[in-house]
Protein backbone atom coordinates (compact mmCIF):
# COMPACT_ATOMS: atom_id res chain seq x y z
CA UNK A 1 0.00 0.00 0.00
CA UNK A 2 1.59 3.24 -0.76
CA UNK A 3 0.94 6.46 1.57
CA UNK A 4 -1.39 8.06 -0.61
CA UNK A 5 -4.02 5.07 -0.61
CA UNK A 6 -2.88 4.93 3.32
CA UNK A 7 -4.25 8.54 3.40
CA UNK A 8 -7.22 8.18 0.98
CA UNK A 9 -8.68 5.38 3.50
CA UNK A 10 -7.81 7.49 6.47
CA UNK A 11 -9.75 10.79 5.25
CA UNK A 12 -12.55 8.08 3.43
CA UNK A 13 -12.78 6.97 7.73
CA UNK A 14 -13.29 10.60 8.79
CA UNK A 15 -16.17 11.07 6.17
CA UNK A 16 -17.50 8.75 7.41
CA UNK A 17 -17.10 8.62 11.09
CA UNK A 18 -18.48 12.04 10.73
CA UNK A 19 -21.57 11.72 9.15
CA UNK A 20 -22.30 8.64 10.95
CA UNK A 21 -25.13 7.60 13.65
CA UNK A 22 -23.34 8.28 16.99
CA UNK A 23 -24.84 6.42 20.01
CA UNK A 24 -23.25 8.65 22.48
CA UNK A 25 -26.09 11.61 21.72
CA UNK A 26 -29.46 12.45 22.45
CA UNK A 27 -32.13 11.40 20.08
CA UNK A 28 -33.60 14.44 17.60
CA UNK A 29 -36.40 16.65 19.30
CA UNK A 30 -38.98 15.29 17.32
CA UNK A 31 -38.51 11.85 18.09
CA UNK A 32 -36.44 8.61 15.65
CA UNK A 33 -37.91 9.03 12.35
CA UNK A 34 -38.73 11.76 9.81
CA UNK A 35 -40.46 14.47 11.74
CA UNK A 36 -42.65 11.93 13.36
CA UNK A 37 -42.59 11.17 17.16
CA UNK A 38 -41.12 7.93 18.02
CA UNK A 39 -42.63 4.86 19.54
CA UNK A 40 -41.84 5.18 23.16
CA UNK A 41 -43.81 8.84 23.06
CA UNK A 42 -46.36 8.67 20.82
CA UNK A 43 -49.71 7.22 22.65
CA UNK A 44 -50.99 6.67 19.19
CA UNK A 45 -48.26 4.85 17.80
CA UNK A 46 -48.46 2.21 20.76
CA UNK A 47 -52.01 1.91 20.20
CA UNK A 48 -51.37 0.84 16.83
CA UNK A 49 -48.36 -1.52 17.44
CA UNK A 50 -50.49 -3.13 19.85
CA UNK A 51 -53.91 -3.65 17.70
CA UNK A 52 -51.59 -5.25 15.02
CA UNK A 53 -50.02 -7.60 17.82
CA UNK A 54 -53.58 -8.46 18.51
CA UNK A 55 -55.04 -8.51 15.32
CA UNK A 56 -52.67 -9.71 12.67
CA UNK A 57 -49.41 -11.33 14.96
CA UNK A 58 -51.07 -13.05 17.17
CA UNK A 59 -53.78 -14.87 15.08
CA UNK A 60 -51.29 -15.86 11.98
CA UNK A 61 -48.75 -17.12 14.58
CA UNK A 62 -51.56 -19.20 15.92
CA UNK A 63 -53.13 -20.46 12.93
CA UNK A 64 -49.60 -20.93 11.43
CA UNK A 65 -49.08 -23.15 14.28
CA UNK A 66 -51.73 -25.28 13.64
CA UNK A 67 -51.19 -26.03 10.17
CA UNK A 68 -48.02 -26.65 10.77
CA UNK A 69 -48.62 -29.14 13.97
CA UNK A 70 -51.55 -30.91 11.75
CA UNK A 71 -48.91 -31.22 8.48
CA UNK A 72 -45.97 -32.32 11.64
CA UNK A 73 -48.75 -35.16 12.87
CA UNK A 74 -49.61 -36.72 9.32
CA UNK A 75 -45.61 -36.57 8.55
CA UNK A 76 -45.26 -38.61 12.02
CA UNK A 77 -48.13 -41.02 11.23
CA UNK A 78 -46.56 -41.74 7.54
CA UNK A 79 -42.71 -42.36 8.89
CA UNK A 80 -43.81 -44.20 12.04
CA UNK A 81 -44.22 -48.18 12.06
CA UNK A 82 -46.72 -49.77 9.93
CA UNK A 83 -45.79 -53.14 10.57
CA UNK A 84 -43.93 -52.95 13.58
CA UNK A 85 -41.08 -51.48 11.88
CA UNK A 86 -40.90 -47.12 11.46
CA UNK A 87 -38.32 -45.07 10.18
CA UNK A 88 -35.93 -43.41 12.95
CA UNK A 89 -36.72 -40.21 11.48
CA UNK A 90 -40.74 -40.31 12.44
CA UNK A 91 -39.53 -40.35 16.66
CA UNK A 92 -37.03 -37.18 15.68
CA UNK A 93 -39.53 -35.57 14.37
CA UNK A 94 -41.81 -36.22 16.99
CA UNK A 95 -39.16 -34.80 19.31
CA UNK A 96 -38.32 -31.63 16.88
CA UNK A 97 -41.91 -30.62 16.82
CA UNK A 98 -42.52 -30.82 20.48
CA UNK A 99 -39.69 -28.53 21.07
CA UNK A 100 -40.78 -25.96 17.90
CA UNK A 101 -44.32 -26.22 19.64
CA UNK A 102 -43.10 -25.20 23.01
CA UNK A 103 -41.32 -21.87 21.05
CA UNK A 104 -44.60 -21.39 19.25
CA UNK A 105 -46.25 -21.07 23.14
CA UNK A 106 -43.37 -18.99 24.30
CA UNK A 107 -43.83 -16.80 21.03
CA UNK A 108 -47.54 -16.12 21.86
CA UNK A 109 -46.97 -15.51 25.35
CA UNK A 110 -44.47 -12.78 24.37
CA UNK A 111 -46.52 -11.48 21.57
CA UNK A 112 -49.57 -11.10 24.40
CA UNK A 113 -47.24 -9.57 26.90
CA UNK A 114 -45.95 -6.84 24.50
CA UNK A 115 -49.68 -6.19 23.42
CA UNK A 116 -50.63 -5.80 27.20
CA UNK A 117 -47.63 -3.89 28.06
CA UNK A 118 -47.72 -1.54 25.12
CA UNK A 119 -51.63 -0.61 25.76
CA UNK A 120 -50.50 0.13 29.78
CA UNK A 121 -47.56 2.14 29.27
CA UNK A 122 -49.10 5.40 28.91
CA UNK A 123 -51.29 4.37 32.20
CA UNK A 124 -48.21 3.65 33.86
CA UNK A 125 -46.39 7.27 32.79
CA UNK A 126 -49.32 9.11 33.99
CA UNK A 127 -49.45 7.11 37.52
CA UNK A 128 -45.89 7.63 38.05
CA UNK A 129 -46.02 11.07 37.73
CA UNK A 130 -48.58 11.52 40.24
CA UNK A 131 -46.74 9.46 42.22
CA UNK A 132 -44.05 11.77 42.17
CA UNK A 133 -46.02 14.70 42.68
CA UNK A 134 -47.44 13.35 45.38
CA UNK A 135 -43.86 12.61 46.95
CA UNK A 136 -42.66 16.54 45.88
CA UNK A 137 -45.70 17.93 47.03
CA UNK A 138 -45.27 16.39 50.89
CA UNK A 139 -41.29 17.43 50.85
CA UNK A 140 -41.90 20.87 49.79
CA UNK A 141 -41.50 23.63 51.80
CA UNK A 142 -43.21 26.01 49.71
CA UNK A 143 -45.51 24.15 49.33
CA UNK A 144 -47.00 23.59 53.07
CA UNK A 145 -46.77 27.14 53.56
Amino acid sequence: MTWDEWERIKADASTRQATSTQLNQLAPAAGGGVNAPDLASCPAAKKAAAKAIGQDLEPGVARDGRHAAEQMNTTVKEFGPKDGYGWDTSGALKRAHKTWESQVKMLLGRLASEKALLSETGAGFRSNDLGIAAQLTRQSRIHGV
